[in-house]
């Protein structure tokens, strides 16, 4: 059945209900004639096309609206918790009404920005949130202020470890406490709730987290000051200051936004250690401009140019030849300086120490920030030089030397240094001389001086020369005493053995201590015996004088041939004993014994022929 024949079947049964329900039907008005299958015919005439343009064009009356954008809408109501939005969308939305706390005054027509969190719920409708809306518009602001380097405000919310926490249009952001202020801060508490304006520095997109930084901003003033400042620069002006910051090689000076140094060299015409010694921090000075670079942004002050030239102001009394008394305020290598008044010194020269010929350590002989007393040797005004000298203030001791050290005399001095050709030696101070080594013994030979005596042993000396030139006298030790080697000769003559200790031994020879303090030298080759026998240090030995020269003070001796004589003596020892024995034998006619003691007589002379043989080769 078509949808023509059912309408038509339900108007039968229609009619035949009324019917039945009304005994009579009354004839149809004019308007009756109307077509009630119009309608029916109406749907006929659109086709599927038709049906779609109409449907489309309907459904363009309505805004696209899509998930996670910011839509615009109209308060078509407020209710209770909810407030209704009209979207132009086929539904509207409904947002708490918690979310406008922050616009007391909403009441319906206001527009109002929201963000599309879902567009249908489990019930059908639409979530918004206006919440999202408003830091999605934030976030969107300050990464365009980034972009831009435009001022945003923003309130401190709160403390966080390493800064603080800022709301910006409703977002948080970090402020390190390194971007607080120019100057280092510690009580973060007092910032809380200020309002402030920021820069923002850095940004993260895919966590919406941003940094920003007031000190940014007061950089950026400072700089705009700066250049004014720096543009009105000129040498040789004066400006007030405040000290900033003081470091071991001078101070940063504030000059009202723009930082000055002040180096240390420039504080004070006196010496001084550290700058805390005159400037204090937050003090306010005076000081000019020395240099100033304004491609480097670099200011150089002074505070000293500002006070006279010490030099300029010193007293006509200060002159060659004066006695002043000043303050030792460094001490070098190769003197002191000794401050007169502050930024005028004087060197004293190690050698303007001490008339005395022996080193002198500077740092030993004065101490620092001590006082002294010098005279002044040269003064140059113009230069702004003066020498000073300690010992020219006592009679130079070797006016006169000749009478008082003459050559020949004895003395008794000290042993101030030794060195390995000698030792110098000091009779009073500003008088010393040299005792070379040889002149320590007669009779020994030393490898070093510190083999006899060591530095601060008294010895007693002869004067040997005087060197006025070199201010130095020639010294000896041994000349206390007469010369030995005069009776030696005839104490050690050639060929005479003695008794002797082994004091060194190396592969050229040895060395053996003899009586009265003599010493020998034996060559390797007297040191070798028929019986390989080895001399070792500390062995006692007896020893056959080879040759004795007076001249050099040398002594040579053998081992071995002293104990070919030895041996010698015992074999003579022996054939004198064996001959005794036969000529007693002899007597009492006993021919075995005879026979016997003949061999041992032959054998015996025979090993003494051959001992006499090896002696000569």
């Amino acid at each position: 059945m078509t949808e023509q024949e059912n309408v038509n079947s339900t108007d039968n049964a229609v009619e035949t209900t009324d019917s039945a329900a009304k005994p009579a039907r009354k004839e149809p008005a004019s308007h009756d004639s109307f077509d009630w299958t119009m309608g029916k015919r109406s749907k006929a005439i659109y086709d599927g096309q038709q049906i779609a343009q109409y449907e489309d064009t309907y459904m363009s009356t309505f805004k696209t609206i899509n998930e996670n954008e910011i839509v615009r809408g109209r308060v078509e109501a407020i209710s209770g918790n909810d407030v209704v939005l009209g979207l132009g969308s086929k539904s509207d939305g409904i947002v708490a009404t918690s979310e406008f706390r922050d616009n007391p005054d909403l009441k319906v027509g206001d527009e109002v920005e929201v963000y599309v969190v879902s567009k249908e719920d489990g019930k059908g409708q639409m979530v918004l949130s206006r919440k999202n809306a408003k830091q999605l518009r934030a976030w969107e602001s300050i990464v365009q202020a980034h972009k831009d380097g435009t001022v945003v405000q923003g309130v401190v919310s709160s403390k966080t470890k390493g800064g603080l926490i800022v709301d910006v249009l409703g977002l948080e952001t970090f402020l390190p406490g390194s971007q607080i202020d120019v100057r280092p801060i510690v009580d973060y508490d007092s910032y809380l709730g200020k309002r402030m304006e920021f820069k923002v520095v850095k940004i993260n997109d895919v966590i919406k987290n941003a940094v920003v930084s007031h000190k940014a901003l007061i950089e950026s003033d400072i700089e705009d000051h700066r250049q004014r400042i720096i543009a009105s620069l000129e040498k040789g002006q004066v400006l007030e200051g405040t000290v900033k910051n003081i470091t071991d090689f001078g101070a940063f000076i504030d000059l009202g936004g723009v930082d000055g140094l002040l180096y240390i060299t420039d504080i004070s015409w006196g010496r001084i250690n550290h700058p805390s010694e005159i400037l204090q921090m937050n003090q306010k000075i005076n000081v000019v401009v020395l240099e100033f670079d304004d491609a480097k942004r670099r200011i150089s002050l002074g505070l000293k140019q500002l006070m006279p030239m010490p030099w300029d102001v010193l007293a006509e009394s200060i002159e060659e030849g004066s006695i002043i008394k000043g303050r030792i305020v460094n001490i070098e290598d190769y003197g002191a300086f000794i401050e007169i008044m502050p930024g005028v010194e004087g060197l004293v020269h190690i050698s303007e120490v001490s008339w005395s010929n022996q080193p002198i350590n500077p740092r030993e002989y004065f101490t620092l920030n001590g006082e002294c007393e010098a005279k002044v040797v040269t003064l140059d005004r113009l230069n702004r030089k003066m020498s000073l000298s300690i010992k020219q203030m006592q009679d130079d001791p070797w006016a006169n030397i000749e009478e008082r050290y003459p050559v020949g005399s004895r003395f008794k001095g000290e042993v101030k240094n030794i060195t390995p050709y000698g030792e110098l030696g000091e009779l009073e101070e500003g008088i010393g001389g040299m005792v070379h080594i040889s002149d320590l013994s007669w009779t020994r030979r030393y490898s070093h001086p510190n083999e006899y005596v060591h530095q601060g042993d008294p010895l007693e000396v002869v004067v040997l020369g005087i060197d006025r030139e070199s201010r130095k006298l020639s010294l000896g030790h041994k000349q206390i005493e007469d010369d030995p080697w005069d009776t030696f000769s005839t104490v050690f003559p050639i060929g005479s053995e003695h008794e002797g200790a082994v004091i060194k031994r190396d592969d050229k020879g040895a060395i053996v201590q003899l009586q009265h303090g003599l010493e020998a030298y034996i060559p390797a080759k007297q040191l070798r015996t028929d019986d390989n026998h080895v001399v070792k240090v500390g062995d006692t030995i007896n020893v056959q004088i080879m040759d004795f020269d007076r001249t050099e003070r040398r002594i040579i001796a053998s081992y071995a041939e002293a104990e070919r004589a030895r041996k010698k003596a015992e074999l003579e020892a022996s054939i004198a004993e064996v001959a005794k024995q036969i000529e007693e034998n002899n007597t009492q006619n006993t021919t075995t014994a005879t026979l016997a003691d003949n061999e041992a007589l032959a054998k015996l002379k025979a090993d003494a022929v051959d001992s006499e043989t090896t002696t000569e080769e």
